[in-house]
């Protein structure tokens, strides 16, 4: 198993140290220091100024839509949303070195690879304020985004869900004999669900062409990762199913692009998982529901802000002559005029029919589900102020 293990297969990684407990020490790839400065230009060769200033306008685009989006939340605009602030290097970064082909299967923090991929400001909103523009006819919470276009699988709340699937939808890609792969984005503390070790073990023995993406965060909601488990992290379950393995600094857009641009030449060639472990941090709560000063202190927070994968990104496009201080103002300005006026414009459509939630399932609705829905309208008539939005779309059935 060593040679399919050897993290120097990745092409960018070190070897394999053992230490005195037996544990796997697993050296962290970095490419660009904190200040900026780039360590090597191998691994990112591919990484032009076109790019470069697509994914650091995609960075700026997502942060503002994460600040409005959290504010429209605690104004009781929408009833939820989770940002991805501090995460934006290990996301986009790593969507930058996909393919359009590729299949993205995310958990929630990912909004990133969709506006990368062109997602627009009114799916985002159309989605989070389920209006009748809304693809999923309002059936999920905000965030549960899904665009088959942008070959984006729909969100779905259970954590992990996506990782057996992705190993499947692999598969299925292998059989086809696409040039294309999965992605799958995970969190470290969905790596302690059971449907990880299935996934993984799924893809390492029918050798699916799949990228394991975990952002290790720090935290699953409250419990850190010191809490969640006692071994090197979760790169070393990747060496333990035989699958090759490399850990980045996630918040280096240069390392997370270089290792994932390896890890997919590497998983089409010799059609074969990788997983990747991006170590970063969640700046913001881990949702709206959290408060994180129950469980983290202003100084941990205080010092990883000093890591801002933004404020790094932009150093080293300044030592490129690739930034244009300027121009990034204006984007941002008017970036955050075009999300406040899609919300004011998105959050005035009409909603779904009440009659849309027994659809899509049957190809005629069974009685008990006809009899559910009456009796839903029933209790929306009763109690019509606590259904403002809902109510005027019945009162004539």
């Amino acid at each position: 198993m060593k040679d399919r293990n050897h993290l120097s297969d990745i092409g960018i990684a070190h070897d394999v140290k053992m230490i005195s407990n037996g544990l796997v020490d697993i050296p962290m790839l970095q490419l660009l220091s904190p200040d900026g400065v780039a360590h090597d230009s191998d691994g990112y060769a591919e990484l032009d100024q076109d790019k470069s200033e697509k994914i650091l306008q995609t960075m700026h685009y997502i942060r503002i839509l994460d600040e409005r989006m959290i504010a429209a939340q605690r104004q009781g605009r929408i009833s939820f949303y989770l940002a991805c602030t501090g995460e934006e290097a290990a996301t986009i970064g790593s969507a930058a070195a996909l393919e359009p082909e590729d299949m993205i299967m995310s958990q929630y923090r990912e909004q990133g690879t969709l506006a990368y991929r062109g997602y627009t400001t009114k799916q985002f909103m159309d989605q989070m304020f389920s209006n009748q523009k809304d693809p999923n006819k309002g059936r999920q919470m905000p965030i549960h985004y899904g665009d088959k276009a942008l070959n984006f699988m729909t969100i779905s709340s259970p954590l992990g869900t996506q990782i057996p699937q992705a190993s499947g939808y692999a598969y299925g890609q292998k059989m086809a004999g696409v040039d294309a792969l999965t992605i799958c984005y995970f969190g470290e503390g969905a790596a302690s669900e059971g449907d990880f070790h299935a996934g993984l073990n799924m893809a390492a023995v029918l050798n699916c062409p799949v990228i394991f993406f975990c952002r290790n965060n720090g935290y699953a909601i409250s419990t850190p990762a010191e809490e969640q488990f006692a071994g090197d992290g979760i790169a070393s379950r990747g060496i333990g199913y035989g699958i090759k393995t490399i850990r980045v600094d996630g918040n280096d857009v240069l390392a997370v692009f270089a290792a994932t641009k390896k890890a997919r030449e590497i998983a089409l060639k010799e059609q074969c998982p990788v997983l990747i472990e991006a170590m970063t941090y969640r700046l913001a709560a881990h949702s709206t529901s959290d408060d994180p000063t129950g469980y983290r202190s202003k100084e941990e927070e205080a010092k990883w802000r000093e890591k801002d994968p933004i404020l790094r990104f932009e150093k080293w496009l300044k030592s490129k002559n690739w930034f244009n201080e300027e121009a990034i103002k204006q984007f941002a300005v008017e970036s955050r005029q075009e999300v406040l006026q899609t919300l004011k414009q998105v959050e005035k459509e009409p909603v779904n029919h009440i009659d849309d939630i027994i659809e899509d399932v049957y190809d005629t609705p069974p009685w008990h589900l006809k009899e559910q829905l009456q009796s839903l309208k029933q209790h929306i008539r009763q109690y019509p102020e606590a259904y403002p939005k809902t109510s005027g779309r019945i009162k004539n059935d």
